[in-house]
C-alpha cells in the first residue's frame, strides 16, 4: 500500500487541501516494471526522493542495492492506458503498472510534482553558474526568502483579522434582519447570505492555516535542500574527473592496441564470453540500466586517433503546412512519382538511409568470428532487426535520388568497412549498395522500393534481397525487408510500424530464420513493436529463440527440449520449448542529447550528411536542395528540389526521343543474374580507385 502524508487545513473545505510530503518530496510503494520477455512485469520497491525515482527488488535491498535511478527532471511522463504508465529518461523508456487505477493516479500526481519541483532546483542551479554560490551565501538567500515569506503572512493575518471582525459584524447585522419580521421571501435572502458570509470567513481562515503550514513546511527543510544541493554539486565534481580520467585511460588502451592488435584479441573474445553468460540469476535489463557510456576519445590531437564526426546539426524549422492540400490527389499512387515540397523530407537521401543499415556493423564483426553457423545465424539475425531501430520516430522521407547519384561511407579508420551505393534506376526507384569490411565480411543488395497513399496511410514495399558472405567460413545468407506503413497522415500524431516476415537462409548450410515482425493492434496485449523467430538447422531442428523489439533489443535463448503443448489455431499443436536463459544480441544505443529538434537522428546519421573532399561530384552530400534543407533553408530547398526534378525530366525525355540508351547504365554496378536466378546489379569494382586518383571524368553532371 502506498502512503502519502497530506496536511489539510483547519476548518476543511473540500478540494482545499495542500500536500505535505514525508521527507523531501518522499513517496513509496510497490510498482510493477517490464523486465523482459520471458519474466515480462516484475514486482519492484519504488522510492521517489529528491527529484529521484529508484527501484530495488526488496525493501531490504535499500540499504546495499539500488537496481537503477530515474532523473524526473528530465524525465517525460507518459500516462498509459488502465493502471500503465511510461518515464522516458536519456533515451530509454520505463514501462510501469499500478495494481489500480487510483494508486496509479497517485504516483503520476506524486511524479508530476517531484518533476516540477526537480526541474525548479535545476533552474535555480543553472542560473547560479558554473561555481555556484558558496553554502554561506546559500544560507542568507534561504533565510532572506523565510524572513520575506514571513513578513508576506503577518500581511496575510493581519487582512484575516479585518476580514474576521467585517465577518463578525456583517453577521449580526445579518442576524438582527433575519430576527424582524417581513415576507418570506426576504427571510429566505438574508439567510443565504448569512451562509454565504460563514463560508466566506471559513475560507479565510483556511487560507492563512494554508499559508502558515506553507512557511513551516519550507522552515524545516531548508536545510534539507542546501544539503542534497551541496551534495549535487559535489557528485557532479567527481563525475567529471571520473569521466576525465576513463577518457585518459580509453586513449592509452586504443593506442596499444593499434600499436600491437594480436596481443589483445584473446582479451577481447573473453571478454565477450564473460558479457554473455552474465546475469545468470533472475533479472536481465535491471544489471544494464545504470552501466556507463561508452567514452570515446575523438580530440584528434593524435594521429593514430579517429577523426572527429559531428555530433549535430541545425535544429529543424517548425514549418505549416496544409497536408491534405497536397496528398487528396495522391490517394493510391506512387509517391516516387509525384512532386512533394522539402517539408515532408529529413534531410538525408534513400541512398543514405540504405548506408544507415550499417548502424550496427559490429554484430557482423562478431558473427565473423563465430565458429558456430547457428550461433551466427543468431547475429545475423540481429543485425536485420537493428537497420529499423533508426526510423521508430522518422517519419519524413528521405530524398529520391537522381539517377546516377551516389554515396560513399568510409569507415575503414573507425569501423573497418567502405560502402558505396548508387541510384541504378529512377523509375521504379531502385539502389544497388556494397560494402567491403576488412573484418571478415562483405555485404550487398539491390533494392526497389514501391510506396502508395491508402488515405490514412502510407505503405513503403520494398523489394529484393540482402546478401552477406563471410570470408573465413564462406557461409552466405540471404534475406529481404518488410513492409514499412506510416500512419495518421491526415489526422493525429504520425507513427511507423513494421509487419510481415523475414526469412534468412544460409545457402552454404541450409539453416534457416524466420523473423515475424507483429503488427500493431490496439487491442492486442503484446509488447508494441514485437520481433519473434527461431534459428533451425538444415533438417529442420530448431535451436534457438529469438524475441525483442526492432526498436530497441533482441535476445536470444538456446532450446534445451522440445515438447507437443495443447492444440493452437486451425487445429495445429504447439511446440513448446524449454530454453536456457537468454542472452543479449543488440540493444540499441540512446539518441544524441537534442535528437528531437534533429529529426530524431542517430549519431551516425548525424555524419552521414557532413561534408567530405575527395568524394565523387555524384555524391548526396553535394546535392545542393538536400544541402540547404539541412541548413534550415527550407524556400531556397524547395526551388532547387524543382529545379532538378525538371532536369532529370527534360533528361529522361531526351534519351526517350533519341533512343540514347548508353547513358543510362549505372557507372559502378551491373546487372547480374544471382543464385536464386533473379537479376540483381552487384559492383562491378573501380570506384575507390577512381577516388584515390581523384578521376572522375566518367560522372555525369547530375546537380
Amino acid at each position: 500500500m502506498n502512503e502519502l502524508v497530506r496536511c489539510l487545513p483547519s476548518p476543511t473545505l473540500p478540494g482545499l487541501h495542500l500536500p505535505c510530503l514525508d521527507g523531501l518530496d518522499t513517496y513509496r510503494g510497490w510498482l510493477f516494471k517490464w523486465t523482459n520477455y520471458l519474466k515480462g512485469y516484475q514486482r519492484r520497491w519504488f522510492v521517489l526522493s529528491n527529484g529521484l525515482l529508484s527501484y530495488y527488488r526488496t525493501q531490504a535491498e535499500m540499504a546495499h542495492t539500488c537496481r537503477g535511478t530515474i532523473p524526473l527532471a528530465t524525465a517525460h511522463i507518459e500516462v498509459g492506458d488502465t493502471c500503465h504508465l511510461v518515464l522516458t529518461s536519456g533515451g530509454r523508456s520505463y514501462h510501469l503498472k499500478a495494481t489500480s487505477e487510483g494508486e496509479c493516479q497517485r504516483w503520476v500526481s506524486a511524479l508530476q510534482q517531484a518533476k516540477a519541483n526537480a526541474t525548479l532546483l535545476m533552474h535555480h542551479s543553472d542560473d547560479s553558474g558554473d561555481e555556484g554560490p558558496v553554502p554561506q551565501e546559500d544560507r542568507a538567500l534561504t533565510q532572506g526568502v523565510l524572513k520575506t515569506l514571513a513578513s508576506k503572512l503577518d500581511d496575510l493575518s493581519t487582512c484575516n483579522e479585518l476580514i474576521g471582525k467585517h465577518g463578525a459584524a456583517l453577521q449580526r447585522s445579518l442576524s438582527e434582519l433575519e430576527e424582524l419580521r417581513g415576507s418570506s421571501e426576504s427571510t429566505d435572502k438574508v439567510k443565504a447570505v448569512n451562509e454565504r458570509a460563514t463560508l466566506f470567513r471559513i475560507t479565510s481562515n483556511a487560507m492563512i492555516n494554508a499559508c502558515r503550514d506553507f512557511l513551516d513546511v519550507a522552515e524545516s527543510h531548508s536545510r534539507r535542500w542546501q544539503k542534497a544541493l551541496q551534495h549535487e554539486r559535489e557528485q557532479r565534481h567527481h563525475l567529471e574527473e571520473t569521466i576525465e580520467q576513463l577518457a585518459k585511460q580509453h586513449n592509452s588502451l586504443e593506442r596499444a592496441w593499434r600499436e600491437n592488435p594480436t596481443s589483445y584479441t584473446g582479451v577481447e573474445r573473453s571478454q565477450e564470453g564473460d558479457a554473455s553468460d552474465e546475469n545468470d540469476e533472475a533479472e536481465f535489463f535491471d544489471a544494464m540500466e545504470d552501466s556507463p557510456a561508452f567514452i570515446t576519445d575523438t580530440s584528434g590531437t593524435n594521429h593514430m586517433l579517429r577523426r572527429t564526426r559531428r555530433s549535430r546539426i541545425p535544429d529543424k524549422p517548425n514549418y505549416s503546412l496544409n497536408l491534405w492540400s497536397i496528398m487528396k490527389n495522391c490517394i493510391g499512387k506512387d509517391l516516387s512519382k509525384i512532386p512533394m515540397p522539402v517539408n515532408f523530407n529529413e534531410p538525408l537521401s534513400m541512398l543514405q538511409r540504405l548506408t544507415e543499415d550499417l548502424e550496427y556493423s559490429e554484430l557482423l564483426d562478431r558473427a565473423a568470428r563465430c565458429d558456430s553457423s547457428l550461433e551466427q545465424m543468431c547475429l545475423v539475425a540481429a543485425f536485420s532487426v537493428s537497420s529499423y531501430s533508426t526510423t521508430v520516430h522518422r517519419t519524413a522521407k528521405p530524398f529520391n535520388p537522381l539517377l546516377g547519384e551516389t554515396y560513399e561511407l568510409d569507415r575503414l579508420e573507425e569501423y573497418g568497412y567502405r560502402s558505396i551505393c548508387e541510384q541504378v534506376s529512377h523509375h521504379p526507384p531502385a539502389a544497388a549498395h556494397h560494402v567491403t569490411s576488412q573484418r571478415g565480411w562483405t555485404l550487398w543488395q539491390h533494392i526497389t522500393i514501391d510506396s502508395k497513399f491508402r488515405g490514412k496511410y502510407i505503405s513503403v514495399v520494398p523489394f529484393g534481397n540482402i546478401h552477406l558472405q563471410f570470408h573465413s567460413s564462406g557461409n552466405h545468407y540471404v534475406w529481404s525487408k518488410v513492409t514499412s506503413t506510416v500512419h495518421n497522415i491526415i489526422v493525429g500524431k504520425l507513427w511507423i510500424d513494421q509487419s510481415g516476415d523475414i526469412d534468412i537462409v544460409n545457402n552454404t548450410t541450409k539453416d534457416t530464420c524466420r523473423l515475424k515482425f507483429s503488427p500493431y493492434s490496439y487491442f492486442s496485449r503484446e509488447v508494441p513493436r514485437k520481433v519473434t523467430g527461431v534459428v533451425e538447422d538444415r533438417e529442420g531442428t530448431a535451436h534457438y529463440i529469438l524475441s525483442g523489439t526492432w526498436d530497441d533489443i533482441m535476445e536470444s535463448a538456446k532450446i534445451v527440449d522440445s515438447s507437443q503443448g495443447c492444440g493452437g489455431s486451425e487445429g495445429k499443436q504447439k511446440t513448446v520449448y524449454q530454453t536456457l536463459q537468454p542472452k543479449l544480441l543488440w540493444k540499441k544505443y540512446p539518441l544524441p542529447d537534442n535528437a528531437e529538434n534533429m529529426h530524431f537522428f542517430s549519431s551516425l546519421a548525424l555524419t552521414l550528411n557532413e561534408p567530405e573532399e575527395g568524394v565523387a561530384p555524384t555524391d548526396s552530400r553535394l546535392r545542393p536542395d538536400q544541402r540547404l534543407m539541412e541548413a534550415g533553408l527550407w524556400d531556397e530547398a524547395n526551388v532547387q528540389k524543382q529545379r532538378l526534378e525538371e532536369c532529370q525530366r527534360l533528361e529522361r525525355k531526351k534519351r526517350e526521343m533519341m533512343m540514347y540508351k548508353p547513358s543510362t547504365q549505372p557507372l559502378w554496378f551491373e546487372k547480374r543474374t544471382d543464385e536464386t536466378r533473379e537479376n540483381t546489379y552487384v559492383y562491378r569494382g573501380g570506384y575507390w580507385e577512381a577516388k584515390d586518383r581523384q578521376d572522375w571524368s566518367q560522372c555525369p553532371e547530375i546537380f
